[in-house]
């Protein structure tokens, strides 16, 4: 299961490089960051430490509209995965992109029936919300296993990514589903490196090193 970092904030993305295959944005994040209308510039910023896909998401409503975003934000970069929305016209605008050869992240997706008619229209990615639907009592991670096994059983080239993650058991499930990707936000892959056993075995490692040493006189 590839790893993709959920952030536009330049710093977290360097720190975390090395372990990281790809990177997704959104408004939110992007605005958060003020890039304003300086997105151009920080989207290539990015695609110059990551060496892998750079989901950026259009903001239009119509198909038309959605596909002239889609080829003015793949002109960025060719590590840009164009997001689109889960919508009817978002999903025309799909086919349409993926027929043009642009690489897509169809992303708000909240069921196995989205996430089919995302495939069928050629999507790269479809991105499931996981939190979101925990947050409604929904079981997000059922929604994971079932589109996995929808597109294995039908030869759906579409990945899936496990998106909206709360924390690390998230990470786990995930990738026991089979997801193929999953995007994570700093501070839960920041969560991943620690357990408190580490740090007490660690801390033992080094006071029995320092009462040798000391012994020892070196």
């Amino acid at each position: 299961m590839k790893i993709f970092l959920d952030t536009a904030n330049i710093e977290e993305i360097l720190k975390y490089s090395f372990i990281i295959d790809g990177v997704t944005t959104n408004p939110t994040l992007l605005a958060f960051e003020k890039t304003g209308s300086d997105i151009h510039d920080h989207i290539t910023r990015i695609t110059k430490i990551v060496n892998g896909p750079i989901s950026v998401e259009a903001i239009s409503q119509t198909a038309p509209e959605l596909i002239h975003e889609a080829k003015e934000l793949a002109s960025f970069s060719e590590n840009v995965v164009v997001k689109i929305p889960m919508t009817e016209e978002g999903i025309k605008a799909t086919k349409k992109l993926s027929d043009e050869g642009i690489n897509t992240n169809v992303t708000l997706i909240f069921s196995a029936n989205q996430a089919y008619l995302a495939a069928k229209a050629g999507a790269t990615y479809a991105s499931i919300f996981i939190g979101r639907l925990d947050d409604i009592g929904h079981d997000g991670i059922l929604v994971v296993k079932d589109t996995v096994e929808i597109f294995r059983q039908h030869n759906l080239k579409t990945q899936v990514i496990t998106a909206s993650v709360r924390h690390p058991i998230h990470v786990i499930n995930a990738a026991k589903a089979g997801s193929h990707v999953i995007t994570i936000p700093p501070k839960v892959l920041s969560l991943m490196f620690k357990h408190n056993l580490t740090d007490l075995g660690l801390k033992r490692f080094l006071d029995d090193w320092a009462q040798i040493t000391n012994k020892t006189g070196t």
